[in-house]
């Protein structure tokens, strides 16, 4: 371990007795979270997102040495474990130089190789390899026997060249030099195969394609695999750009330096070359095409996961409504507009279905009925999936804010992304039991805008449809970087422990599910908890788990002020002594920041409580229980732009951010498809990363540069709407008005 933590803390830069300190309580059950608030001292303040990738790197690195250790075994229980190989072994740093080791002594079908020593040959073939001057037939024909099928001197040269092609092919050094050149200098081509031309059409942009394997961008790279998936896209490994036929390539002459073979005339000169090529064109390349095509994906994969997480923790932690009466409208034509009225809890409190679109074209009517559901519920917000005729729908809610005024409605499209995997969802069944599929829908969606956490989290991330390619990526990769994103989400902002559902408990760090599912059973049973304490009283909530929850978890209006805040029961003692400095009692102390201001929290440092937590309480009770989240904001889509027809290039549009990738940014105008403003389209000035400019529920204003109605693409641009703003503008986010920044709801 002391190894692993030396190399963690070097990559890190940090010191190896911090990162000792975070594994020992990671391995006793410890959450990230937990450990980035409330362990600051033992860590020495590691913050989360060192803790994710410290997480990450003790999994990669304890993998590898369950390798190493299973190698070693392996190899000594052949008998072949030299203190030279143990050594390469042990200071072998990835897994593919371990397992490039590991390949001559790994077990394998007999091979070609091994049926020719079983028969002789090897012999022939060093004979061959130390003494060039040897004339290959005639030394051969020493070697024929037909009693071990060895025919002629041909058959004993094939055998004595499968012996020395495998010994090429599992040198670890000369592997590990080769892989990093093909890295270097090949390049990846993408050709469309006969007949896929039009079922393939979405790839047409990779049907004659080159490009060099190290500059391949991680969305090109799933594009050009799941292309071939489909079977529409051909893909080769080029080592070298512009190689003609018969011409040696620089890699066999690093094969032949290698084995110190040199054609200088010499009988077996010709016969080694031919080795040489025959090893690498039949064994190595293929061998190191595959390995490349695996980091290819491994790290196209890494960025889609880091894309796909970026995007969800904005999508998470978006604007909340809060607690306002919404009405959720989720949109269909024929089948009609399905209506849920949620109080300022998020519970049902009346639904409908109404048919203001064509073919019924009831809109009076449709009116008439939301007017009365928004009146007698005191309705202030109206929420609008963003799905089929949203648009239509969104023109229904303006119609009834223009003709009943008095409302005081505010609109807002939502994201329904993954709306219908929640509907059929066992949990939702069990939340809203008496409700239809299609009914749960517009719950959802009224939810939605209330607190966008709260209702995310009972979907699967992977439904949530914020990602770059997330289904070609590794199952196993993708879940446990984003059920990383919801933890790390969920603490941040905290969750009131009297109205969290199921799923959004299960998130908090130390509750399982079945945690989870105690404590609303317990709530369900007992009424409201009055306090962080009544906790204990859980069935199977030990104290482990309350540690590691009590602080995430906020009790509002009970008997103890400070179990609405952030502060953790552990250090109550301490905020109990700021308070007693203070002169004045917790309730008068809280939010008084002009009383906290004249106290030093350098004289409550003690044995127990450093410098950094006693300044997180004082943030606490100058703000406790601040939400991290942004204030809420809505977009607005211009009036005739409700189709693909309906934009032309040159129009300026206000939109939202959907989803940023690797490649640029799409962006809700409200034709129904977003558009993609791309990357070299955000700045006059060069953006490395889109998310530097814009990130997911931002609203902007762009200009339409290109409309391609066949393949159903806009392209769009900030580039010119925004000119001559900097980046830090778009990320400061000063002003409420104007490109980049978050527009006030007006």
């Amino acid at each position: 371990m002391s190894g692993i933590n030396r190399r963690i803390a070097e990559e890190l830069g940090v010191r190896e007795g911090q990162v000792a300190a975070a594994v020992d309580l990671l391995d006793g059950g410890a959450t990230v979270p937990f450990i980035a608030r409330y362990r600051k001292e033992v860590t020495g303040t590691l913050d989360d997102a060192q803790l994710r990738t410290l997480e990450e790197r003790l999994r990669y690195l304890r993998e590898l040495e369950d390798r190493r250790a299973a190698i070693l075994g392996s190899i000594d229980e052949q008998g072949k474990l030299t203190d030279e190989l143990r050594a390469q072994i042990l200071s072998a740093e990835t897994k593919s130089r371990l397992e490039d080791i590991y390949l001559p002594y790994k077990p394998k079908r007999r091979t070609k190789a091994q049926i020719a020593r079983e028969a002789g040959l090897e012999p022939l073939a060093d004979a061959l390899l130390a003494d060039p001057t040897l004339d290959p037939a005639t030394t051969a024909g020493g070697y024929v026997d037909a009693d071990k099928g060895v025919a002629d001197a041909q058959a004993a040269l094939d055998g004595a060249r499968a012996i020395l092609v495998e010994r090429m092919g599992e040198d670890a050094d000369l592997i590990g030099t080769l892989r990093e050149r093909l890295w270097v200098k090949g390049r990846m081509l993408s050709a469309v195969r006969d007949g896929a031309q039009e079922k393939g059409a979405k790839f047409s942009d990779y049907f004659e394609f080159s490009e060099a394997l190290s500059t391949l961008p991680s969305h090109r790279v799933l594009a050009l695999f799941r292309g071939e998936k489909e079977d529409v896209l051909e893909l080769t490994i080029e080592p070298e750009e512009g190689i003609e036929p018969g011409v040696p390539t620089s890699y066999e002459a690093t094969i032949a330096h290698r084995f110190e073979i040199a054609d200088q005339g010499r009988p077996a000169d010709r016969w080694l070359r031919d080795t040489v090529r025959w090893a690498w064109r039949t064994k190595i390349l293929v061998h190191l095409g595959i390995d490349v095509r695996l980091r290819l994906r491994s790290e196209a994969e890494d960025e889609a996961v880091r894309v796909f997480a970026a995007n969800l923790r904005d999508l998470l932690l978006a604007a909340p409504a809060g607690t306002r009466p919404t009405m959720g409208l989720d949109p269909g034509l024929r089948t009609g507009v399905k209506v849920a009225v949620v109080d300022a809890t998020g519970k049902v409190v009346e639904h409908a279905t109404i048919y203001p679109h064509a073919p019924a074209n009831r809109w009076d009517e449709s009116l008439a009925v939301l007017a009365r559901l928004a009146q007698k519920h005191q309705v202030e917000l109206v929420a609008i999936g963003n799905g089929t005729a949203s648009r239509e729908t969104e023109r229904l809610a303006a119609d009834l804010m223009k003709k009943a005024p008095q409302l005081g409605l505010t609109k807002a499209v939502v994201s329904e992304a993954g709306a219908s995997v929640y509907s059929a969802s066992a949990y939702a069944s069990a939340e809203l039991p008496d409700l239809d599929v299609s009914i749960r829908g517009a719950v959802s969606i009224a939810r939605r805008l209330q607190d966008p956490l709260a209702e995310l989290v009972k979907i699967d991330p992977k439904s949530i449809g914020v990602g770059q390619y997330q289904h070609d990526v590794t199952e196993s990769k993708l879940s446990r970087s984003l059920d990383a994103v919801v933890e790390d989400c969920v603490n941040g902002v905290g969750v009131d422990l009297n109205t969290a559902s199921v799923p959004l408990l299960s998130r908090v760090s130390g509750i399982t599910s079945t945690l989870a599912e105690n404590i609303v059973a317990h709530r369900d049973a007992n009424g409201p908890y009055p306090s962080r304490a009544a906790l204990k009283d859980v069935p199977r909530l030990g104290p482990k788990a309350f540690e590691q929850c009590a602080g995430f978890l906020k009790v509002t209006g009970g008997a103890e002020p400070l179990d609405g805040s952030a502060v953790h029961p552990e250090a109550y003692p301490l905020a109990r002594r700021i308070v007693t400095a203070s002169g004045t009692d917790v309730r008068a102390l809280i939010g008084n920041g002009g009383a906290l201001r004249t106290l030093r929290p350098t004289d409550f440092v003690d044995e127990t409580f450093g410098l950094p937590t006693v300044t997180d309480i004082f943030a606490e009770l100058e703000k406790p229980g601040r939400d991290p989240r942004p204030a809420f904001t809505t977009a607005s889509f211009a009036d005739g732009v409700e189709t693909l027809n309906d934009l032309v290039p040159g129009m300026v549009l206000e939109g939202q951010v959907t989803n940023v990738a690797a490649f640029g940014a799409f962006v809700d105008v409200g034709v129904h498809q977003d558009g993609l403003v791309h990357v070299s389209a955000m700045s006059k000035s060069f953006v490395s990363d889109p998310r530097e400019v814009v990130k997911s529920g931002d609203i902007v204003k762009v200009k339409v540069m290109d409309v391609d109605l066949p393949r159903k693409r806009i392209s769009l641009s900030l580039r010119l709407v925004c000119a001559d703003r900097g980046h830090a503008m778009w990320r400061a986010r000063k002003s409420s008005f104007g490109c980049g920044s978050r527009w006030k709801s007006r």
